[in-house]
């Protein structure tokens, strides 16, 4: 299915995506109760910090992250990764709020931000014919990280100080990922195509600028659904300890039903990518938060530990939809000329929605909300926000059948 530098690219997206997860809420969580106990920060506190360093993380984002339509490849992701070694350096070094507030943000720009848009931006780009299953494998970086790295990090936690660790992980980025991106995509330009004799169709896309797709109606509709689970998975991973605390769970509990999440988000990623090659993402949006609507339901009406599996595993679902679509329906509605700076505006905004989603438990949290409360918000914003979707393709469908 994939020749010698298809794989390399496929590779490069893989393991840059694992090492997002540095920058990832699902991980910095794991980190919360140490940050807030050196600290004595309370919970909002924290989630405030959080969602201030992260929006403005998003809003640089927007600008950095087009330059790697004007940029070779490799030297953008010798930027990134240099980048992101400082930023877990610097994370090692936080001993005051203000150093937490510039250690988060160096994590959210470099990690979530930077490291995932520069994979799945090459994966997009040089992939046609064959994109939702290049995008799927190379997805499956993140999704390994999330089922190795909870459990790993709450063991390692118990013997090694949480800012050793961080030292720890500034040292693997810079023995790491010189070396794989130099291997894997050294000659990789930006004119580079996946080789097909239907790329023809590729061509037949009006190649969209920025500007143009910030007018289109549907760009606000789609992206409401896609920011439904930055922003809400975000604000229970970063309090996961609290939702842990309400339940009544034990400590390894929603670490190790990270596990469900890891799986199911993996085999729906396999999954995506075969159906999106063959009905396109167009077609696939409707049913991708449908999970995570159920998700937030099951943690609304039950407490046992076994919901932790359930909830998860529904959230997995929806996030290995989530990450393909991500990437692919973009480049299917506005072609890939000008993708990068497309998808610096939508990783900004999903960046952006988790610090709308952390700042939004934070204060939910203070104010005296329950678990329970904050998901019937939730449910509230999906199940708005799949309807605006609904009359928004069936719209679309109408009117391209007019067409025809």
């Amino acid at each position: 299915m994939f020749n010698s530098l298809k794989f390399k690219v496929i590779l490069f997206g893989f393991i840059f995506t694992f090492f997002s997860s540095f920058g990832q809420s699902y991980f910095l969580g794991l980190f919360n109760s140490s940050i807030r106990d050196a600290l004595s920060i309370t919970h909002g506190q924290f989630g405030t910090i959080y969602a201030s360093a992260t929006l403005f993380s998003s809003l640089l984002l927007i600008w950095v992250g087009k330059k790697i339509d004007d940029v070779n490849i490799f030297k953008f992701a010798l930027f990134v990764i240099i980048l992101l070694a400082f930023a877990c350096f610097f994370f090692s070094k936080v001993s005051s709020v203000f150093l937490l507030f510039i250690a988060i943000f160096l994590m959210r720009f470099s990690g979530q931000g930077m490291m995932s848009h520069t994979a799945s931006t090459t994966i997009s780009r040089y992939f046609t014919r064959t994109r939702g299953r290049a995008l799927s494998i190379s997805w499956f970086g993140l999704s390994s990280a999330e089922f190795i790295m909870p459990v790993l990090m709450v063991y390692l936690l118990t013997i090694i100080d949480w800012q050793n660790l961080w030292l720890i992980f500034s040292i693997t980025v810079l023995i790491i990922l010189p070396a794989a991106s130099f291997l894997l995509i050294k000659n990789l330009n930006l004119d580079s195509r996946e080789a097909s004799d239907e790329n023809i169709k590729e061509v037949e896309i009006k190649q969209w600028s920025r500007r143009e797709v910030i007018k289109d109606y549907r760009f606000y509709i789609i992206s409401l659904n896609m920011l439904a689970m930055p922003w809400i998975f975000t604000g229970f991973a970063v309090f996961q300890s609290f939702i842990q605390t309400s339940k009544g769970w034990g400590p390894y509990v929603i670490a190790q039903s990270f596990m469900s999440y890891s799986i199911l988000s993996v085999l729906t990623l396999f999954l995506s990518g075969f159906l999106i090659d063959k009905f396109t993402s167009r077609k696939l949006l409707i049913y991708m938060n449908i999970p995570l609507l159920f998700s937030v339901v099951v943690l609304y009406f039950f407490d046992t530990p076994i919901t932790a599996f359930l909830f998860l595993g529904l959230v997995g679902i929806s996030n290995g939809f989530a990450n393909i679509l991500g990437s692919s329906t973009w480049a299917e509605l506005y072609g890939v000329k000008y993708l990068g700076s497309i998808k610096a505006l939508t990783t900004a905004l999903m960046v952006f929605a988790t610090a709308f989603g952390t700042a939004l438990f934070g204060l939910l949290i203070d104010l005296g909300f329950t678990v329970g409360d904050i998901a019937l918000i939730s449910g509230f914003y999906i199940f708005f926000s799949l309807i605006l979707l609904f009359f928004c393709l069936l719209y679309t469908s109408d009117a391209a059948d007019d067409m025809q």
